[in-house]
């Protein structure tokens, strides 16, 4: 198998077995048949011997070619002793100091193995309220995510992967306007990314200019009240500031719960795809979409095999994960939910002559993941008739509803794939393009260019190789330039060359057939404005998405060091992803 430069960096620095003078002992190749066999170990509980073998080299096949792969504890993980596979989990933050230290355990523990952690800190009393036992007043939610963002800090040094968070917090907690502001000073949480949970009540005030009230988690008594406009447009000047918070919709969010009869859904993982009750997990995986296409179309057949294929790997993953604590077992086990997406949209629209901002692209994005969602839950359905649905089925929505039992309480997620996707050479989930050309600058301080290399053939399919490369190295982007032909440019807009609306509805044609949720970063040029962050955020919600980011090109220092119309630059394992995780 061959890589690109920095897939083959990101294989050997985090998944690539090491003996324990930390040298590499393992190829690529032997990864992906370790990973294979270690999975399709589950189907020894169901079938013949002949079953498991022929499924190793399924599993083996679509992932050493690059259609599919799992998030990245599965690759890490398999089939070693350590034995976790899982990408998201969510931990329960009750307002008592034992269960505080407990979810700080619980998640340097996941880190320890490679998964990100969620939290709603919503249940904690609010700065300066009683603490009757012992006569002082409370630290609140803020104070106590610095206990957790400082353990992250200190788990994660040694560690293949780092730590990552989801801080959520309720809009009507006291404390909501010092969570908003939590982040504006450099340095602070680190290791979270925010999002404030609102509520289709709290969006219907926003927008008649309402007030609305605050309510202490400890007795459920009225703290204040404050302008939800107000709190709204603060929300999207720190967002635009700063990056976070985002917002979830709990509303949107709790429609499409499968179990609600075992709770709320409160919290997600740190990158906003997968909502999860306390204590749940989910494992993640890809269909490459840019390996698919054959003679400028997608291949449908293909799609559907894997798709099939996919949801089969997840749930053996379930069998064979190795979770770090029982709760985690047990509740993961009874709901088994996974989270089947793809990765290589931005690519796929280009090999099949779409552009990313089209009304075509989105009625591709729609018909694709229609498509999608119907195979897996039909592969779901499959896998309930030969192994049994899950253990929570019959208290489900889908019993009452009357629908065939299904293996898996959800099946599909888009999540950011940020270093997987560097891995199958493709671009980053449902993201458009970044740029065309970066000049990559790694640790050791070595440089290299890379540029998009479907690019590089559509220039030498014109004859413009030799003129206009160097000229987009230097910016990284070309629709400004009118001399390149049309149907280069149309083919190739960058993140910031996409509106802000087409960001926004590429996001909600997915997830109106995505059972969980969907990961995307709404990128904004240097000079957006805050009504551009409060109108993406606005039209997230008329949409029926289930939370929503957005990134300000510059805002924070990090990834992406120069900007247009300069070189590009990025660190080297900027990869377009969520800014703190990379499944």
């Amino acid at each position: 198998m061959e890589f690109r430069p920095i897939a083959q960096r990101v294989l050997e620095e985090r998944y690539l077995r090491r003996d324990p003078e930390g040298r590499v002992v393992e190829t690529p190749e032997e990864l992906f048949r370790r990973v294979a066999r270690g999975v399709a170990a589950a189907e020894a509980r169901y079938g013949s011997a002949e079953e498991m073998a022929r499924q190793i080299g399924s599993f083996y096949e679509a992932m050493t070619e690059l259609k599919f792969l799992p998030n990245s504890p599965a690759l890490m993980n398999a089939d070693l002793p350590i034995g976790q596979l899982a990408a998201c989990f969510v931990i329960p933050v009750h307002d008592d100091m034992g269960s505080i230290m407990d979810a700080v355990k619980s998640m340097a523990l996941i880190h320890q193995t490679g998964g990100g952690t969620g939290f709603t800190f919503t249940h904690l009393r609010p700065r300066g309220d009683q603490v009757r036992s012992t006569g002082r007043v409370a630290t609140g939610p803020v104070g106590f995510m610095r206990i957790f963002d400082t353990t992250t800090e200190v788990v994660k040094q040694g560690g293949r992967r780092r730590g990552a968070n989801m801080g959520i917090l309720n809009v009507d907690h006291p404390d909501i306007l010092e969570f908003i502001k939590a982040k504006a000073e450099l340095g602070i949480l680190t290791n979270f990314n925010l999002s404030v949970a609102v509520t289709d009540a709290f969006m219907e005030k926003a927008e008649r200019g309402e007030d609305y009230p605050l309510i202490n988690p400890r007795n459920g008594q009225e703290w204040g009240r404050l302008n939800a406009r107000e709190v709204f447009d603060t929300i999207c000047h720190y967002a635009r500031e700063t990056g976070d918070p985002g917002l979830i919709f709990l509303d949107a969010i709790e429609r499409a719960n499968p179990t609600p009869e075992l709770g709320r859904l409160e919290a997600t993982n740190p990158c906003g795809e997968q909502p999860l009750l306390p204590y749940e997990s989910c494992i993640l995986g890809s269909i490459n979409l840019s390996k698919l296409v054959k003679n400028g179309n997608l291949d449908w057949d293909e799609l559907d095999r894997l798709v099939r294929l996919g949801v089969t790997f997840l749930d053996d993953c379930i069998d064979q994960s190795h979770f770090p604590l029982p709760q985690i077992t047990a509740i993961t086990r009874a709901n088994r939910k996974i989270g089947l997406g793809i990765m290589g949209l931005a690519d796929m629209f280009i090999q099949v002559g779409l552009a990313y901002d089209s009304p075509e692209a989105l009625e591709l994005a729609d018909k694709l993941m229609a498509r999608i969602q119907a195979q897996a839950v039909a592969q779901s359905e499959a896998l309930a008739v030969r192994r049994g649905p899950f253990p929570n089925f019959y208290i489900s929505r889908y019993h009452k509803e009357g629908r065939p039992p299904r293996r898996n309480a959800t099946v599909t997620t888009i999540a950011p794939t940020g270093t997987i996707s560097l891995i199958a050479g493709t671009s980053s989930g449902i993201e458009p393009l970044f740029a065309l050309a970066y000049r990559r600058r790694t640790l050791e301080g070595e440089e290299f260019d890379e540029v998009h290399p479907l690019f590089i053939q559509k220039l030498r399919e014109f004859g413009l190789e030799k003129e206009w490369l160097p000229k987009v190295m230097a910016v990284g982007r070309i629709r400004h330039f009118p001399e390149i032909p049309a149907e280069i440019r149309r083919l190739f807009p960058t993140t910031f060359e996409v509106s802000v609306e087409y960001q926004v509805k590429m996001q909600a044609a997915f997830q109106r057939h995505v059972e969980n949720a969907v990961s995307k970063t709404i990128n904004l040029a240097p000079e957006a404005r805050v009504e551009d962050v409060a109108e993406a955020f606005r039209m997230a919600w008329r949409l029926g998405l289930k939370g929503i980011t957005v990134y300000r090109y510059g805002s924070r220092p990090g990834q992406v060091l120069s900007i247009p119309p300069q070189r590009v630059e990025v660190s080297h394992e900027f990869s377009e992803e969520c800014r703190l995780c990379s499944v």
